[in-house]
């Protein structure tokens, strides 16, 4: 059974699975499609996607500019890593506001997305692999990246900024002035 809750910011949720365990390991049910489309309404998985990264690494935060959002659906199958969305919808009542969670192999917690939000993770442990799948395909020409340590947003990642590694892309994404400009105008 997978438990799915919704979090303060409408449309994100959160999913615990049951696990049944004996002296072999243990057994769980990944994923539903029943009870997501439940709870989130249609989610047409045509896409998983995997990263591997090391401690300290920073991906994110990532979005896709509409038409070409994606809901995504993701989890940790190895390591630990501190999960971020920023709800970036302006007619949203949470507009602005982000989440932050901790996904890891050891918690098997989900994190439902959807379409308008920006999302990132910053690696905990030594190494981590994440997977999620999505509604969408990548479009290259969509993407964009929200400036991970904007001070407007206030996100605590629980480490120095200047201690992350990023990639040049990541490093030099938008601030969230320069990302609503962008947003709006669509």
């Amino acid at each position: 059974m997978i438990f799915i809750t919704e979090t303060e910011l409408k449309g994100l949720f959160v999913a615990q699975q049951e696990l049944f365990s004996d002296h072999r390991g243990y057994f769980m049910e990944r994923f539903r499609l029943d009870l997501w489309e439940e709870a989130v309404g249609p989610f047409r998985v045509i896409q998983e996607n995997e990263s591997f990264s090391f401690k300290g690494v920073v991906r994110g935060l990532h979005y896709q500019l509409s038409p070409y959002g994606q809901s995504k659906l993701v989890w940790v199958v190895r390591g630990a890593v501190r999960d971020v969305v920023v709800d970036m919808r302006p007619d949203s009542p949470t507009f602005g506001h982000h989440f932050v969670g901790e996904l890891s192999d050891q918690n098997k917690t989900q994190l439902f997305i959807p379409k308008g939000f920006a999302h990132g993770f910053l690696v905990l442990s030594p190494e981590a692999v994440v997977q999620y799948m999505v509604d969408a395909h990548y479009v290259p020409e969509a993407e964009r990246c929200l400036r991970f340590d904007d001070p407007q947003l206030g996100i605590d990642w629980g480490v120095p900024p200047d201690s992350c590694r990023l990639s040049e892309k990541d490093r030099q994404g938008l601030s969230w002035e320069a990302a609503m400009i962008e947003i709006v105008k669509r």
